[in-house]
């Protein structure tokens, strides 16, 4: 598999696309006056403690408190083997913080669209084969790395990098990695948490400690191990601050960086506009015919498959489980593509065959491993829905490019023109009821006006006669479908 990354730069947005085999896999979006805050550390103080939540709203210099529950003042670690969050003892919110403390803290989730950031004082930070953790003896090895003996050689050398109050978690790109660039890569993090605890005690009543690295930084870092064939930068200066960058921290991928100079925009390269401007939509259109269509709400995302165009070549079985069988490579393209988190429920088409439901789901899991986040699939309900969750810390595509309709209200619907016309109607008969008028002027858009004067012209009339006034209709251009005032003249 080939993949490249794409890095488009402006003064005020960094555009990250991951491309594999010539299609668009991901894209990461930063905005430099909304930069993400996952990662960061600071101090911060409790604003509120909550028992019956068994959490708190801590100040970090947001414009909304962020949220810290329980169970994230507890030390667990996710993905890595020996610690098991589920053992670990209950605890009372109110025994671990108070309110007006200042405790240290980090980002592990933006703020997401009305809920604040989400915090934890498990602090980590990354490297590129490590992550230290403060204040912990453990060392831990992701379970991606599959083979014993390879587990236990980066255990033995991570274990003679720690002392009384770090321990590390190896990474899965530190697989087959020499012991001198571990040590390296430890030495580094040491130096960095040393800093964090200088600036905390200058800081101690509140205030940032450590950012994370910029998108593009971030993006390499967390790529090592990625097999890519090059990286382009259409920005000059930013190409030159990632060759310093890689050259310290990832040289493996030196010779692979490259500064773009094409005339065409590095983003029309695999089509990656029209792929952005794609994932906008509700639809997605599957070769074979067939079609998803996704739904993000607050609560879940919904996926359902269509057959679509496609009628198949065999029997009606066989046509559903081709269709199924193909959309799980698309539903795992797309929850990459689109970024969805939290609660995903997918409706495949009904398969009675339980071999083909098998298989379709191993199909998903095979299309899923490919995913960096960490994603959990729950199997098929007594409904035949796939319920699976993924990992969300930022915000979706859709929340970072687009925002609610102010005519519909997020609901992707309008009220027809007719429901607008007797709504009109109504709202003369309550006002005239109210007030005393001699006479109603009626201001709405063009599509309403033009009805009440044409098809509800006979209602408008009776109305007329059963209120005892003079009603006119008046076209307001600026208004939309749904907007319309009632005037008592």
């Amino acid at each position: 598999m080939s993949a490249e990354i794409l890095i488009n730069v402006t003064p005020s947005e960094t555009r990250v696309a991951l491309v594999e085999n010539g299609i668009l896999q991901e894209v990461h979006i930063e905005r430099q006056a909304r930069r993400g805050l996952v990662g960061n550390v600071y101090v911060g103080k409790v604003s509120r403690v909550l028992p019956g939540m068994q959490a708190a709203f801590v100040d970090i210099g947001l414009e909304k408190a962020a949220f810290l529950h329980a169970s994230d003042i507890i030390t667990h670690i996710e993905n890595v083997e020996e610690l098991d969050r589920d053992q670990l003892p209950p605890a009372d919110i109110s025994q671990l913080v108070r309110q007006g403390q200042h405790i240290m803290v980090q980002v592990v989730k933006d703020p997401l669209g009305t809920k604040g950031a989400r915090l934890t004082t498990d602090i980590t930070i990354p490297s590129r084969y490590l992550v230290l953790m403060p204040r912990s003896k453990h060392v831990g090895v992701s379970q991606r790395i599959e083979s014993d003996n390879e587990r236990d050689r980066l255990r033995s050398i991570v274990e003679g990098c720690c002392d009384d109050d770090i321990g590390f978690i190896v990474r899965t790109a530190a697989e087959g990695s020499a012991s001198e660039e571990l040590e390296q890569d430890a030495q580094f993090l040491r130096r960095l948490w040393s800093k964090i605890q200088e600036r905390k005690k200058k800081n101690s009543k509140g205030g940032m400690l450590y950012e994370d690295l910029n998108l593009a930084a971030r993006v390499l870092r967390d790529f090592v191990g990625v097999e890519l064939e090059r990286i382009r930068v259409d920005s000059r200066l930013s190409f030159q601050q990632l060759q310093e960058f890689v050259a310290e921290f990832v040289p493996q991928l030196t010779d692979r960086l490259e500064y773009y100079e094409g005339e065409r925009p590095i983003f029309d390269l695999f089509d990656v506009e029209n792929e952005i401007q794609r994932a906008l939509d509700r639809r997605v259109q599957l070769k074979s015919g067939g079609s998803l269509v996704i739904d993000q709400t607050e609560a879940m995302t919904t996926i359902d498959i269509n057959t679509g165009a496609f009628v198949g070549h065999r029997n009606l079985e066989d046509t559903i489980f081709n269709t199924n069988t193909e959309a799980t490579q698309a539903i795992a393209r797309q929850l990459r593509l689109r970024n969805l988190g939290g609660i995903i429920i997918i409706d495949f088409i009904d398969m009675q065959n339980d071999d083909h439901k098998r298989r379709v789901l191993h199909s998903l899991e095979l299309a899923l491993a490919k995913d960096r986040a960490k994603t959990s699939i729950s199997g098929f309900t007594s409904l035949g829905l796939v319920e699976l969750t993924r990992k969300r810390t930022r915000e979706s595509l859709e929340h970072v490019l687009s925002s609610e309709c102010p005519v519909c209200k997020g609901r992707g619907s309008m009220k027809t023109v007719e429901t607008v016309c007797f709504e009109v109607m109504r709202e003369i008969v309550r006002v005239n009821r109210a007030y005393a008028a001699d006479k109603f002027v009626v201001y709405a858009s063009a599509a309403v006006s033009e009805r009440l004067l044409n098809e509800e012209s006979q209602a408008l009339a009776e109305l007329e006669v059963f209120v005892g006034k003079q009603i006119s209709i008046q076209v307001e251009p600026l208004y939309h479908q749904e907007q319309f005032d009632v005037v008592m003249m």
